[in-house]
């Protein structure tokens, strides 16, 4: 009976073409869902994915579309100088000061995430960390880094590779007073350690608020990491999501 069983496993593809069409369609799809989930603020936020192709270039949102409007024919894609060389919508300055530098220091990160999202924002205001206080924070347990300085809108590149070096080899970073940042080797897992992030940081806002909280053992902590940390489980919890925003809203393909 377990071998009839259906497990879903991130796809391989046969032309560099077919791989450029999942992860814009996967990029499309996450957006949406932030746009669902309320993470917009205005024209700040952006997640982005690297072409499979030209390594140094990236797909990303349009400056100034809301995320519940874009489709995959509005990505536009940005080159390593910050030159839109495809599509018709000009680029976010924050978003290619800030990506370019985090793909250019992390070859193997195929996408990045960042929103100005309420409870991340919340937490950056204070300059901490995700606790390990609960099983799904425990994804971040000794993988996130703090950026500990604010200096105005990331405009200049040079803030990026300074936002880049403080991420490090994590999966997220808090930027003070800006908000929260997250990585992976898929636009699912990148997309989903947001949301789970911004979550986390929900309820251990809650959790402060109400009273001292129980944190888990590093020993612990360390051994959850390892179980519900690794990109493919990030890749894994991102599917549900995408199922939903697909069946609600097909025009993301367009």
């Amino acid at each position: 009976m377990a071998d009839n069983l259906v497990y879903r496993l991130p796809q391989s593809f046969e032309t560099v073409e077919e791989e450029r069409r999942h992860r814009k369609e996967r990029l499309a799809a996450a957006l949406r869902i932030f746009g669902k989930f309320g993470f917009e603020e205005g024209v700040a936020g952006h997640i982005t994915a690297r072409d499979p192709e030209l390594t140094d270039h990236f797909w990303v949102n349009p400056f100034g579309m809301s995320f519940k409007h874009v489709r995959v024919g509005d990505l536009i894609l940005v080159d390593h100088q910050g030159k839109v060389v495809e599509g018709r919508h000009p680029v976010n300055q924050a978003a290619f000061a800030i990506h370019s530098q985090v793909h250019q220091a992390r070859p193997e990160v195929v996408s990045a995430a960042h929103s100005h999202s309420v409870y991340g924002r919340a937490l950056s205001a204070l300059g901490q960390l995700i606790e390990p206080i609960t099983q799904d924070a425990c994804a971040f347990y000794q993988d996130v880094s703090l950026f500990d300085d604010y200096t105005g809108v990331v405009t200049d590149v040079e803030e990026g590779k300074r936002i880049a070096a403080a991420l490090g080899s994590n999966k997220a970073v808090v930027l003070r007073n800006h908000g929260l940042l997250t990585v992976g080797d898929s636009v699912d897992a990148a997309a989903w350690w947001f949301i789970t992030m911004e979550r986390s940081a929900q309820v251990q806002l809650v959790a402060k608020a109400a009273g001292p909280v129980v944190p888990i053992t590093p020993e612990n902590a360390a051994l959850t990491h390892g179980q519900v940390g690794s990109d493919l489980l990030g890749w894994i919890n991102f599917q549900p999501l995408y199922d939903q925003i697909v069946r609600e809203q097909p025009d993301l393909f367009e």
